[in-house]
């Protein structure tokens, strides 16, 4: 599968600044104590995850020798158990070593945020509900971080505020209510963008579903409090929760109905795989 890859002048560019940001002076000087001859080297899992980041780790070896030849040993999105090969990497030793760090880094990053994506995603299995991500990203890392979890088998909740509306409670406060809130949004914004409101109770839900609104996030609601909302909101509205969801009272939220539970650690309370690569 493809996974709606990310465009490759994205990647390409996230480690090209990864990159620069380990050489700045485009000096490796511990590379320098090895030879510079062409060696094979592995990188492998010590820990069992969910293989994401191919094209960034491929990248970061390319860029630092356009001869490097490196074979995976299993598919983006595929399970890998704890000290099994991942990949074989052929080229010159310096740039292997130069290229180590970065391609390891996007590696347990992405791998990582895929893995705990999809450890929601079989929880949820059997009830009607998606798990969506957040806005809650590492900068400069979205694009890479919101297809991890579309490997992970999640779905990504807007890329940024260009794409999507979400009126939240600041946005309420200041236009007087929720009524006024959805009525600036549809006579102030295209047709075409997304419109969804943040609402914190039932009053607010039935008022943001009489004024229009077909896509309501329900927050930090309790699982009681939500199930109430879906009852009423059938058939009228997509209903997505969120706040305060973990792995612990997933399936708790998702015996509610709600269609959609978005959580926000999937990117940016990322515990990073152990990888490492060693010359073989």
């Amino acid at each position: 599968m493809n996974y709606n890859r990310v465009p490759s002048y994205i990647v390409n560019k996230q480690v090209s600044e990864a990159l620069f940001e380990d050489l700045l002076t485009f000096s490796d000087y511990t590379s320098l104590l090895v030879k510079d001859e062409v060696v094979r080297a592995i990188i492998i899992a010590r820990e069992d995850f969910i293989l994401c980041g191919i094209d960034w780790v491929n990248q970061a070896f390319y860029a630092c020798d356009n001869d490097s030849v490196i074979v995976w040993n299993y598919e983006e999105g595929k399970k890998i158990v704890k000290g099994n090969t991942v990949c074989q990497i052929t080229g010159k030793a310096r740039s292997l070593l130069t290229a180590e760090r970065v391609a390891l880094n996007f590696l347990q990053l992405l791998s990582a945020t895929a893995t705990i994506t999809n450890k929601y995603v079989e929880l949820v299995k059997g009830y009607n509900t998606k798990i969506f991500d957040t806005r809650k990203t590492i900068p400069f890392l979205r694009y890479a971080q919101k297809y991890a979890v579309r490997v992970g088998g999640g779905y990504n909740q807007r890329f940024g505020l260009y794409d999507g509306v979400l009126i939240k409670e600041n946005h309420i406060a200041n236009c007087g209510g929720v009524k006024n809130a959805l009525e600036n949004a549809f006579l102030t914004i295209p047709n075409y963008v997304p419109v969804q409101i943040e609402v914190e109770n039932f009053d607010q839900l039935v008022e943001a579903i009489e004024n229009g609104a077909k896509l309501i996030l329900l927050d930090n609601m309790s699982s009681s409090q939500i199930k109430y909302c879906v009852d009423y909101a059938k058939g009228k509205a997509v209903l997505e929760a969120s706040g305060n969801i973990n792995l612990g009272n997933i399936v708790e939220y998702a015996q509610t109905g709600v269609d959609r539970i978005s959580v926000g650690s999937l990117t940016k309370n990322v515990v990073a795989i152990d990888l490492s690569m060693k010359f073989c």
